[in-house]
């Protein structure tokens, strides 16, 4: 009868769901009972009036909603907390569209409004100082994707700007950076270039998990906002967000893995110009293919320039029939991307490479101009566009580089 029971104990244990050795933001404010938010109140008069910045990936280590555990646990602990309204970014509070203009109604479990800041213009995607009337603080909860052209950094700092014009507090819950917190890669953007993807001059792989990134923007920038960042616990610079045990929600349409959040932080650089890398279907920034591109042509090229980590595979494929990107419902030649070893693939040279490939092979077909518009470098894009080897133009911006890991080791926070 002992062994019986034993024997029941050990499955169900076996059964039960593994709790995640990370515990986010979020989760490290439940555990605390909330007591930063208590503290942050009783500068407030005891009341503390908050919006909320969401996606989907806004949940708690039990899948619980951001947005639901401040208004319902955290307002029972502090009874003068409320949330009174939201915001979303790009791809919207349910990550589903690459569209603009997509929020701006009601959350439909909570009541609440959403604001939506991933307008056609510049002036629609920073927050206003009538969207942060009557609050007394905004609270961050995104996940950032370790790279400088994903949007959740650049609006951040917006919010970091306006929220120190408006007198607001701002509260970031921490987040992994998905592809570690070691890796400190590719070409610095150029300082004064500042733009929707570029909110700061750093390369095209930080490094830094949102939580650094909002203290550094607030240091560096002289923004002089009121920010807490609510630390993680049990994260490790050397993780991927595999190793950390939570469960990994899509942040955008196009990102469903870390594979695929490791190979965006070099072959975005595609995105914009006449080459199908995104799409509802198939593995969007592992694959890319165009009419004009002959696949086998191109993955023997690239093999033979032996990139460390990664490998490549001729395809030919139909792409998603979605009019927002290249050659919707055409049938397409190009690479698949095999990573093999993504502790030895550095993404941005990468990304370098392929569009080095594509100018070589392919001339002025491949409209190489619109690289810039996210590489935000333009000596380095001169010298790929020049024809020097991408091995020659990566070894070019590594002072910057250094300069920056310098500048950066100042604001991490783990």
């Amino acid at each position: 009868m002992i062994a019986r029971l034993v024997v029941l104990l050990i499955a169900l244990i076996v059964a039960m769901p593994a709790a995640a050795r990370v515990h986010t933001g979020i989760d490290v404010l439940e555990d605390q009972h909330f007591a930063p938010l208590r503290t942050i109140a009783a500068r407030h008069g005891g009341h503390l009036r908050l919006a909320i910045l969401a996606n989907p990936v806004s949940v708690d280590g039990a899948g619980r909603r951001t947005i639901d555990v401040l208004r319902n646990d955290a307002h029972a602990a502090i009874p003068g907390l409320e949330v009174v309204r939201l915001f979303s970014g790009e791809h919207g509070i349910n990550a589903a569209t690459d569209d603009t203009n997509i929020d701006d109604r009601l959350d439909p479990t909570s009541g609440l409004p959403i604001v939506g800041l991933y307008g056609k213009t510049e002036a629609e995607r920073h927050p206003s100082a009538a969207q942060l009337a009557g609050l007394d603080a905004v609270v961050i909860d995104l996940q950032d994707v370790g790279v400088r052209y994903w949007t959740f950094q650049t609006l951040t700092k917006y919010f970091l700007e306006a929220a120190a014009a408006s007198g607001v507090e701002v509260i970031v819950l921490d987040r992994p950076n998905p592809i570690n917190g070691l890796a400190v890669q590719g070409p610095v953007s150029t300082a004064g270039r500042e733009d929707y993807t570029t909110p700061s001059a750093e390369p095209m792989r930080p490094g830094m998990t949102l939580g650094e990134l909002a203290t550094m923007f607030n240091a560096e920038d002289r923004i002089g906002a009121r920010l807490t960042v609510i630390r993680m616990t049990g994260w490790k610079r050397g993780d991927w967000y595999d190793d950390t045990g939570l469960l990994w929600i899509n942040p955008s349409p196009n990102l469903r893995s870390v594979t695929q959040a490791t190979a965006y932080a070099g072959t975005a650089l595609l995105e914009g110009t006449n080459v199908n890398i995104k799409g509802p279907a198939g593995a969007p920034f592992l694959r890319f293919g165009a009419p004009w591109i002959k696949g086998m042509e191109l993955a023997a090229y690239l093999n033979a320039r032996a990139i460390p980590g990664v490998s490549f595979l001729a395809v030919r494929y139909v792409a998603a029939s979605d009019k927002l990107y290249p050659y919707a419902g055409q049938q397409v030649e190009g690479v698949e991307i095999l990573i093999h070893d993504r502790a030895r693939l550095d993404a941005p040279e990468l990304g370098v490479e392929t569009v080095a490939a594509l100018w070589k092979l392919y001339g002025a077909t491949f409209q190489i101009d619109r690289v810039e518009r996210l590489l935000r470098n333009r000596a380095v894009f001169d010298r790929i566009k020049a024809g020097v080897d991408p091995r020659t133009v990566a070894a070019g911006w590594q002072p910057e580089l250094a300069l920056f890991k310098a500048r950066r080791a100042r604001y991490l926070l783990y």
